[in-house]
C-alpha cells in the first residue's frame, strides 16, 4: 500500500513539475516580449523547444532522484536538486543551439525560463506537501495502526512511522504478551495482549497491523495472521532479519521461490557497467595522452632526485577479490618487499623523498593508474584498492568491509572526495565505499570526479 500511494503521488507530481516547465516557457516569452515592439520570434517559434525540454527535465528530475521515496530527505535538498537539474536542462539547450547554429531565440527568454521554472516547481512542491500536511492533520486518508511486539524492530517502526507522518499512519498503541499494559515504547503505549488483538481491532477500529515479532514464535505468529484476517484488517510483517537487509534490497525469485539480495549492486547490471567501462576507456586513454609532457617531467625528477626505478608497482586487491599489480610513480626511496607491502604510510614518513613527498601531496604520483584504468584493473571512481597484508586485518576487524571487492576499485572514490584518505578512519571510509556501491550512478562518477579535480587531488590527508 506504501509503494501503491507513492506510485499515485509520484504520477500526480511529474504531471505537475512538466506542467511547470510549459507554464514557465510561456510566462519568460511574455515577460520579454510584453510591449516590445522591435523584430522577434513569435511564440510558435519557441514551442518545438518543448519537444526537448519536457522530456528532458522529467529524465533530470528523475535521475536526481526527485521521483524517489524521500521520507527523511529536507526539503532542501529537493530544493537543491531542482534548481540544479533546471541549470542543467538549461545548460543542454543553450549548447545544443549553439551546435545548430540558432541565432534567432532569445537567450533573456531561456535566462527568464531557468528561473521560473525554479521558482515554479520549488513552489508547488511546498505547496503539495503543505497539502498533503493539512488533508492528514484533518484526519483524512489517515490509517489507524496496531504494532504487534515490543522488541527493536517494533520500537524502530514506531520511530519511523511517527517521524514519516505524510504517509498518514496513526499508531494507536502497541501489543504484546510479554509487557505489561500501560508500558510506554518510543513514545507509544501498550494497550494489551495478543490475547486482547481481535477486541482491540473491533473496538479501535483498526485498520491496519504491524507484526514485528520474531517468526520463530512460528504459533503466535500464526494465531496472529489467523486474527487479522478473521477481522479483515490489512497485515505488514517486518521480517526479523531486516537488520541484515539493505535501504534498498533486490527481489528476484527462482521458480515462484523468493530470493532477497541483501546488497543491490546497480552495477551488477550488465548495461551500467558496461557503459562505465567504455567511460573508463576513453577517459583514461585520452588522460594518458594528455599528460605525456607532465610524466616526462616527473619521469626526469625521480631519476635527478633519487635513484632507483621510476614506476613504483604494488600488489592489490582488486574486483571479486583477484589480486592485481598496481602502478605509481616512486615517492620513496627503493625498500624491500616487506615494508613495502607491511608497512603503513604516515605524516612524517622518512621513507619518502623530496619529489616524493610534492607527488603524494598533489597525487600525482597516482596519474600511471590511468593505465591500470585502461587495461581493466582499476576504474576512474570506486573504493581504493588495499594491499593484501591489510586485507587479511580488515576483514576481521571491519564489518562489511569485503563488499567494497564487489566493483572495480578507483584511481579516487566517494570516501577520498570526503577526505578519508591517507592514515584516517577505516571505517568511515567503509561506510562511503558501501554507500557508493549502493546507489551508484552515471552522474554519481561525474560529480566524485568533478569534485576531486576541485578538491581532491591536494589534501591534508594525503601523505
Amino acid at each position: 500500500m506504501i509503494r501503491e500511494n507513492q506510485k499515485t503521488l509520484n504520477k500526480i507530481q511529474v504531471i505537475l513539475d512538466l506542467s511547470m516547465v510549459v507554464i514557465a516557457l510561456v510566462l519568460a516569452y511574455w515577460l520579454r516580449f510584453l510591449n516590445y515592439e522591435g523584430d522577434h520570434l513569435e511564440f510558435e517559434s519557441y514551442i518545438p523547444t518543448l519537444a526537448l525540454l519536457v522530456p528532458l527535465h522529467f529524465f533530470l528530475y528523475y535521475f536526481l532522484g526527485l521521483y524517489e521515496a524521500r521520507r527523511r530527505k529536507s526539503l532542501s535538498f529537493e530544493v537543491g536538486k531542482i534548481i540544479q537539474a533546471n541549470f542543467l536542462s538549461t545548460m543542454i539547450l543553450f549548447t545544443l543551439l549553439y551546435i545548430i547554429k540558432e541565432i534567432h531565440y532569445s537567450r533573456q527568454v531561456l535566462i527568464y525560463f531557468v528561473i521560473l521554472t525554479s521558482i515554479f516547481t520549488v513552489a508547488e512542491r511546498v505547496t503539495l506537501r503543505a497539502i498533503l500536511n493539512n488533508i492528514r492533520e484533518k484526519g483524512y486518508n489517515k490509517k489507524h495502526v496496531l504494532i504487534v511486539g515490543t522488541g527493536r524492530l517494533a520500537r524502530r517502526l514506531a520511530n519511523a512511522l511517527k517521524e514519516n507522518r505524510y504517509l498518514g499512519y496513526e499508531i494507536i498503541g502497541i501489543v504484546d504478551e510479554t509487557t505489561s499494559v500501560g508500558k510506554k515504547l518510543a513514545g507509544v503505549t501498550v494497550i494489551g495482549g495478543i490475547s486482547d488483538l481481535e477486541n482491540i481491532i473491533i473496538e479501535s477500529k483498526i485498520d491496519e497491523i504491524f507484526i514485528t515479532i520474531s517468526t520463530k514464535d512460528y504459533v503466535i505468529f500464526r494465531n496472529i495472521i489467523k486474527i487479522c484476517e478473521k477481522s479483515g484488517v490489512r497485515t505488514q510483517i517486518v521480517p526479523d532479519y531486516a537488520r541484515f537487509i539493505p535501504a534498498k534490497p533486490q527481489i528476484d525469485e527462482v521458480d515462484g521461490i523468493p530470493l532477497i539480495n541483501i546488497r543491490h549492486v546497480p552495477l551488477d547490471n550488465f548495461l551500467k557497467a558496461l557503459a562505465k567501462r567504455f567511460f573508463d576507456i576513453a577517459v583514461s586513454f585520452v588522460g594518458l595522452v594528455i599528460c605525456l609532457p607532465v610524466f616526462l617531467i616527473i619521469i626526469i625528477g625521480i631519476k635527478v632526485d633519487s635513484p632507483g626505478s621510476v614506476i613504483f608497482s604494488q600488489e592489490r586487491v582488486g574486483l571479486n577479490k583477484k589480486n592485481f599489480m598496481m602502478y605509481k610513480f616512486r615517492t620513496m626511496r627503493v625498500q624491500t618487499i616487506e615494508e613495502s607491502d607491511k608497512e603503513w604510510t604516515t605524516k612524517e614518513d622518512n621513507r619518502k623523498t623530496r619529489l616524493g613527498n610534492v607527488l603524494r601531496k598533489t597525487s600525482l604520483d597516482e596519474l600511471p593508474q590511468l593505465w591500470n584504468v585502461l587495461k581493466g584493473d582499476m576504474s576512474l571512481v570506486g573504493p581504493r584498492p588495499e594491499r593484501p597484508f591489510f586485507v587479511e586485518q580488515f576483514k576481521e576487524k571491519i564489518p562489511r568491509y569485503m563488499i567494497k571487492h564487489h566493483v572495480r576499485p578507483g584511481i579516487t572514490g566517494w570516501a577520498q572526495v570526503n577526505g578519508w584518505r591517507g592514515d584516517t578512519s577505516i571505517r568511515k571510509r567503509i561506510e562511503c565505499d558501501i554507500y557508493y556501491i549502493e546507489n551508484w550512478t552515471f552522474m554519481f562518477d561525474l560529480k566524485i570526479l568533478v569534485v576531486t579535480v576541485f578538491k581532491g587531488f591536494a589534501n591534508e590527508n594525503a601523505y
